[in-house]
Formats: C-alpha cells, structure tokens, sequence
C-alpha cells in the first residue's frame, strides 16, 4: 500500500523562505515571494510529470538487430550501443547530408551536453546520431572541441526515418529518443512528441521541461530568450 505523501501548500514553503536583497521594497518582496510559490508549485509539477513518464506501461518491441550505425570502431546495432546499460538515450542531431553545417539550436545544445556526457554516462548509455557521414560529423566535432559525445552515423536513415527524425521530404527533425532493455528485451520507452502543431501561440515549438541550459539561463533574464534570438555555430 502506498502511503501518500501530505506537502505543504506552496504560500506556506514560500513564507518560509529567508532570503532578503539589500534594498529590496515591500512591493519586490511581495511579488518575489508570490513567485516564488509559483516556483514551487512547477518543481513539484516538474516532480510529478517525471513520476507519470517512469510509470508508462511497456513501449514497442525494438529489435537490437534492427538498425546498423556506424561508430569509431564500425558498425554498431542498437543493441550494442546500451553497452553494459539497462537504459539508452539517444539524440538525433539535425546534420544530415543535405546540410553543410549541422543545426546551430542541436549545436548549442550538445555543446553543453558535451561537458555532462561523463555524468550522464555514468547511469545511462548515451548515443548521438546523424544522417551525415561520420567523417563529417567527426570533423566539425573537431572543430568546436568536443572530446566526449559518442557520435554514430545513421547513413541509411532507416532509423532516423522510423524514429520520426526525419520528414517525408527528408528535412531533419531533432528528437531525444530513450530506450530500455530489461532481460535482454529492447522496447522504446519514451521520446519528446512536443512540435509545431502542440505549440503554443508566439511560441517556438519545444518541449518541458527545456533540455537547453542556454534557455533555462535565459529565461532567469528580463529579457527573457526573445521570440527572434537565435545562437549561430560562429561569433
């Protein structure tokens, strides 16, 4: 039986809080505080949506054998990219052949994923595909100093195309796709379904929670992340 936990209304923990700014006003400190409840109410939101997504019934069967990437070492299945993991994470990265330079958004963000891939992968097997020759995805890599992020080329596009990371008209799409294998049997478990048509109005389709630091920083601002600011591979 499980005993449901009784948390205390958000007002009460922002009441509590004891930080104070040097010559904040009664009006700052009234807003801030009401925020702050606020706060609180999305990190147990956050807390909640992450309980409901571990608690989803079994996914599809994926068969290891299925799809073929090409790695450092050659060729690798599915199935050997979870390693000794039980759960694998996988990044589609818009850098398919049709493209010169890969996506400056899908860059920005694995620019920061690049310095937590250690981490990461210390509980979960981590795998960044793209459409494009792995030549090229090493070589521009390379380029911007990245060491850690394993980097496979889906060169059929099989798996892109069965994944929803590419469109009909063969545009890339970026999708963080997660992956489980429990007694040897691989099933999907969960991917990002959020696009253009569950946008928001005034808004650039995303999903929640953000998986961009850059975006959770801006977002801190008062000028917020803008609805026309964009980052660029060059500055």
């Amino acid at each position: 039986m499980t005993v449901e936990t009784i948390l205390p209304p958000v007002e009460v923990l922002a009441a509590r809080a004891r930080s104070r700014w040097p010559g904040e006003s009664a009006e700052y400190r009234a807003a801030r505080t009401a925020l702050l409840a606020d706060e609180i109410a999305l990190r147990r939101q956050i807390e909640r949506v992450a309980e409901q997504r571990r608690a989803l019934p079994p996914g599809p069967l994926v068969p290891g054998d299925a799809y073929s990437f090409e790695g450092p070492e050659g060729p690798v299945t599915l199935a050997e990219l979870f390693g000794d993991k039980d759960t694998l994470v996988v990044y589609t990265w818009m850098f398919g052949p049709q493209r010169e330079r890969p996506c400056p958004m899908c860059t920005s963000l694995l620019s920061a994923w690049e310095g937590e891939t250690r981490d990461i992968q210390q509980r979960v097997a981590l795998a960044v595909t793209a459409r494009s020759p792995l030549d090229k995805l090493e070589t521009f890599a390379a380029g911007r100093g990245w060491k850690h992020l394993p980097l496979y080329s889906d060169a059929d596009g099989t798996f892109s195309r069965d994944f929803w990371a590419v469109t009909p008209e063969g545009d890339d799409i970026p999708q963080l796709l997660v992956f489980s294998r429990r007694d040897g049997t691989i099933r999907f478990f969960w991917a990002g379904e959020m696009d253009d048509l569950t946008a928001d109005p005034g808004q650039d389709p995303r999903g929640a929670p953000d998986l961009m630091p850059l975006w959770t920083i801006l977002d801190a601002t008062p000028e917020g992340r803008g609805a026309d600011w964009y980052p660029k591979l060059d500055y």
